[in-house]
């Protein structure tokens, strides 16, 4: 069974109400405050949120866009539920794209980028030195691989990775909360930025794809050990 949403709070902050709807609601899908099969009552989200409807109708269909949220005929939308197979094979996917991501990158990559990857990793591991929440290190790897997706400067790319990543990322934390978890990736993260730093792109390409089968081969773990449990109603 699904763990019961949560209350969400109210807007506050200053920017595009229509921007600060959807990053509310995006974060609340991935941080499982709205877990897979939520429905997405727009009159609902709105009352919650203090915000009227019209915004917070613009952002469920960017959800949807995501794949973060599907609609279902004759109910609405709801938050994607986690295929594992069909996360399986997006994984496949993404390990390629986001190894071209970083080969790309790091063609492009100056000091500044390189900076701004290093401080990146530098805030992730004082949220791991600080035990931060499941939210917070999530929100740190998204950034790291927006930020790569960013320096490798090909709009189509960008265009074909935004969804997925965020299918994955969501699918992954919604299926694997390890404890150990945020600092393999750090590790991995900061292996990447390594390969990028000595310019040679192909490495940089090899520990991005190698990062991302890693994630796909924990994942299979993770949700095999899962389903022996339920099979020993464990």
């Amino acid at each position: 069974m699904s763990p019961a949403p949560r209350r969400l709070t109210p807007l506050t902050g200053e920017g595009l109400l229509a921007d600060r709807t959807y990053a509310a609601l995006k974060s609340a899908v991935l941080d499982g405050t709205l877990p897979p099969g939520t429905g997405l009552s727009v009159p609902e989200l709105a009352r919650q949120l203090d915000v009227s409807r019209s915004p917070v109708r613009e952002a469920v269909q960017r959800l949807i866009h995501d794949g973060l949220a599907t609609h279902v005929p004759h109910r609405g939308a709801e938050v994607s539920r986690v295929d594992i197979e069909d996360l399986r094979q997006l994984y496949v996917v993404r390990e390629l794209l986001e190894g071209l991501a970083a080969r790309l990158a790091t063609e492009n990559l100056d000091a500044d980028g390189l900076a701004q990857l290093r401080a990146i990793l530098a805030e992730h591991e004082q949220a791991l030195a600080a035990d931060a929440d499941n939210a917070a290190h999530i929100e740190l790897d998204m950034r790291f691989h927006r930020a790569v997706r960013e320096f490798a400067d090909n709009p189509h790319l960008l265009a074909t990775l935004e969804p997925i990543t965020g299918r994955a990322h969501f699918a992954l934390h919604s299926l694997w909360r390890s404890d150990d978890a945020p600092r393999l990736a750090l590790d991995e993260h900061r292996a990447v930025v390594d390969a990028m730093a000595s310019g040679d792109p192909e490495m940089a390409e090899a520990a991005a794809r190698r990062h991302i089968a890693r994630l796909r081969i924990r994942l299979g773990q993770a949700t095999a050990r899962t389903t022996e449990r339920r099979r020993l109603g464990r």
